[in-house]
């Protein structure tokens, strides 16, 4: 059970779940809760703390110290801490998947399965820091023209200081150690944000870093309301890097975070082009799993088919009859459709629903919704004049786009502002490749559907779908800076010869 346990000093007096600072668990001095909405019930099922600036402050400072020290800490005692807490993580796997499910509806299994991925993650990542940030770097003066070799040059890599870490609400505890293990093992401290809906998941992960042992103040978890802190902290003097997941508020963030280094994922429109020559079974099966899983709240969600119009009939065909076999439900009952997330969400995709209909979409489902329950939809005709066209639904409803010509999916594709992932079906891998390359984003499936991971891929949007890179390896590198150290000779030294 959530807050029990190893996990009950999470929880105040009143039920209300603590913030993590100085290694404790401490109520806010302002004596304000946030409360945290069941998408399920749509009613308050856990609160936390709405913390204060000054206490926002206060960590900061602690964070700053603490990473002095852990800089100096050997980096197989990095990786023995990380070791320990991905140990605990599996461990109580059974309390943080039951947070996920009454928080952010995510299906049982589905939630037990991203607490166990998070200390695979953390796992990897102690050991590909051991790797990489145990070699440097040598060079010799005389590789360059005009010089003798009287010039040594040795190279390092160094961590950057305080991290700030701000995961989104449908992987709050995955997309939070992602960001908080190569920061560790890197020799940064780490100050974490977690989102509203997904707060108390996020918690019970900091206490399994807690359990490990890591130092007082290396690890922080900041929780309130974003009208009140999040600026605050985004812009914080002593934060040396941010990295964001979410949606277009991490614009404003890049706007205002000044000269550090940024890591930001803003969702996509991910789109699967489908050539005539495709397997369309396979291509069916990946669309729903890539369209509908967790009601498609995932950045890498298929959000829109572009099929050749000589296979359209064949294709929606047989994904409609997939649709019809998904379940629809309870969280708590691995139901495949559940609610999403919050109110506004479902009133968001409704009306990208409504403006489908007014424009003559053909609708291959009734359009269903209970509360935040949608039922999933699939979309055929959809036009470019239409905003489910362009816009990222965040939800169970998937457009079908005929087109012509490969020329004109590429143009569709490559016309969003989004530019995460896309995904092409065909036999011709000689097609694949060409196609790949003519679209504007991060990643291409190639007979499958869009995906982040495994967790040591390279994962990264282009234009408004993020900056930098993520994936266990390039999270490490953009954590830390180089560091140069030059020694001089007097006179040119050479290798025997």
């Amino acid at each position: 059970m959530a807050g029990t346990g190893v996990f009950a000093e999470l929880v105040d007096g009143d039920g209300v779940f603590k913030y993590y600072s100085s290694g404790e668990w401490k109520k806010s001095s302002s004596g304000k809760s946030v409360p945290i909405i069941n998408p399920t019930t749509r009613q308050p099922h856990f609160k936390v703390q709405a913390c204060t600036q000054e206490e926002v402050n206060k960590l900061m400072e602690e964070a700053k110290t603490a990473q002095k020290s852990w800089a100096k800490t050997p980096l197989w005692k990095r990786a023995e801490l990380l070791h320990k807490a991905a140990a605990l993580l599996k461990e109580h796997k059974v309390p943080i998947a039951e947070c996920l499910v009454k928080e952010i509806a995510k299906p049982s299994k589905d939630a037990a399965t991203e607490a166990v991925r998070s200390g695979d993650l953390v796992s990897y990542c102690a050991e590909e820091g051991v790797r990489i940030l145990g070699e440097g770097k040598f060079l010799v003066s005389d590789s360059f023209p005009g010089n003798e070799r009287t010039k040594y040059c040795l190279t390092a890599k160094i961590p950057l200081g305080v991290i700030l870490a701000i995961p989104p609400f449908n992987y709050p505890v995955n997309l939070a150690v992602s960001k908080i293990a190569p920061a560790l093992i890197a020799g940064n401290s780490i100050v974490l944000k977690p989102p509203t809906q997904g707060a108390v998941a996020a918690l019970h992960m900091v206490h399994c870093f807690h359990l490990a042992g890591f130092p007082k103040g290396l690890i922080s978890c900041v929780t309130g309301r974003g009208s009140e802190i999040g600026d605050f902290l985004t812009m914080h003097p002593m934060v040396n890097c941010i990295s964001f997941t979410g949606g277009d508020t991490g614009i404003a963030i890049s706007k205002k975070a000044g000269m550090i280094p940024l890591q930001m994922e803003l969702g996509g429109k991910d789109a699967c082009i489908i050539l005539d020559d495709a397997d369309l079974d396979l291509a069916a099966a990946n669309i729903v799993k890539g369209g509908f899983s967790y009601s498609g709240q995932r950045c890498t969600a298929v959000k829109v088919v572009l099929v050749m119009e000589s296979v359209a009939n064949a294709l929606v065909d047989k994904v409609k009859a997939k649709v019809a076999k998904l379940t629809v439900g309870l969280p708590e009952d691995d139901s495949d459709i559940t609610p999403v997330v919050t109110e506004s969400s479902a009133n968001f995709i409704e009306g990208l629903v409504v403006d489908a209909k007014q424009k003559g979409a053909t609708f291959c489902q009734e359009y269903r919704r209970e509360g935040n329950l949608i039922w999933p939809l699939l979309l055929d005709n959809v036009r470019s004049d239409m905003r489910i066209a362009w816009e990222e639904p965040f939800g169970p409803v998937l457009p079908v786009i005929r087109i012509t010509s490969v020329e004109e999916g590429i143009h569709h594709c490559n016309a969003s502002n989004f530019g995460l992932q896309g995904c092409v079906f065909t036999r011709d891998i000689s097609k694949a490749i060409l196609i790949s390359d003519a679209m504007e984003t991060g990643t291409v499936q190639i007979n499958s559907a869009p995906a982040r991971g495994p967790d040591h891929f390279p994962f990264q949007g282009l234009k408004d779908s993020g900056i930098g890179s993520q994936g266990i390896t390039n999270s490490i590198n953009m954590m830390t800076k180089i560091k140069t150290t030059v020694i001089n000779l007097p006179t040119p030294s050479y290798t025997m010869g």
